[in-house]
């Protein structure tokens, strides 16, 4: 399987979350978790049976009947998460799924996504421009250089003991030493970028 093409066509291999939310605002929680299944032949009462079970993991029980625009922004990055996660893929990619969120729910979200991913730990490539989220998340962080030809700079196995919880962690010495060793590259990067924005 390695290296095989998996951007040809659907793709049934990736499940996708973005920092934007992708549900349709005229379909309900249920609905918007069972569409992806829809998509790829399952049968809607089937697609919607396994839907409602990830509403009840995702923690939205009694919420399915609601429309985006009935949900608050963390209800709504559930849904999407829920969504994603339906699919059961080989690899979650997440651009900067929480950014939009306010700090306190995105740590409950971190900390609800850590949960889930411990059940069967999917492969997950998740971009942050947060050091202290990707620090906290992941196994092994890849710094990217600043662009616009940005490429991979370092690399950085993150050894942290799972599981994990965000606030408790990042108190931790071994967190502190990971964050400093990793922003010692990452700073140069940044002052680039905003020396390039300037011009």
């Amino acid at each position: 399987m390695f290296g095989e093409k998996l951007a040809n066509g659907l793709n049934r291999q990736a499940a996708y979350l973005f920092q934007v939310d992708a549900l349709m605002p005229w379909k309900t929680a249920e609905e918007n978790i069972a569409i992806g299944l829809i998509f790829h032949g399952t049968p809607r009462e089937e697609a919607l049976a396994v839907a409602r079970d990830w509403l009840e993991r995702v923690g939205l029980h009694g919420h399915g009947k609601k429309y985006p625009h009935q949900m608050s922004g963390g209800m709504r990055k559930r849904a999407s998460l829920a969504q994603a996660l339906a699919l059961n893929p080989r690899i979650i990619l997440m651009d900067e799924p929480f950014s939009a969120l306010d700090i306190q729910t995105r740590h409950l979200m971190e900390n609800e996504l850590l949960q889930l991913w411990s059940f069967d730990r999917k492969s997950v490539m998740f971009v942050t421009h947060d050091l202290e989220e990707a620090i906290s998340l992941s196994d092994r962080v890849i710094v990217l250089s600043a662009g616009p030809a940005t490429r991979p700079i370092a690399e950085f196995d993150i050894d942290l003991e799972r599981p994990r919880e965000m606030s408790e962690i990042r108190m931790t010495q071994r967190f502190l030493q990971l964050h400093s060793q990793i922003w010692d590259v990452l700073r140069g990067e940044v002052l680039k970028s905003y020396a390039h924005n300037r011009i």
